[in-house]
């Protein structure tokens, strides 16, 4: 099994970071029904007012070729798309468990 962890950093004000978050937060919780490789999603959105980093995201699957092939997905890359102008940093780190 793969662990997928992706964080995000959106641009503007405290409130249409949330804004932008929690529109992306249910796009993404809606992939595990949509993308037959994503066994679970789990995404959080910073609640620490002294922390930079607004959206956290854990998708799992079996291997690490799927992590491309959700990546690719029609579903993920319209639910990457409400993101596409608001997003100002990116990190990601895929590992085996």
């Amino acid at each position: 099994m793969v662990k997928h962890i992706v964080t995000f950093k959106f641009k503007g004000t405290a409130k249409e970071r949330l804004n932008i978050a929690n529109e992306f937060k249910a796009a993404l919780l809606a992939l595990p029904g949509k993308i037959e490789v994503l066994r679970s999603m789990e995404v959080g959105i910073n609640e620490n007012p002294s922390e930079t980093w607004d959206l956290t995201l854990i998708a799992v699957v079996d291997k690490m070729e799927d992590v491309d092939v959700y990546a690719k997905h029609p579903a993920h890359v319209a639910a990457a798309s409400i993101i596409k102008d608001a997003k100002e940093d990116r990190a990601c780190v895929d590992y085996n468990f």
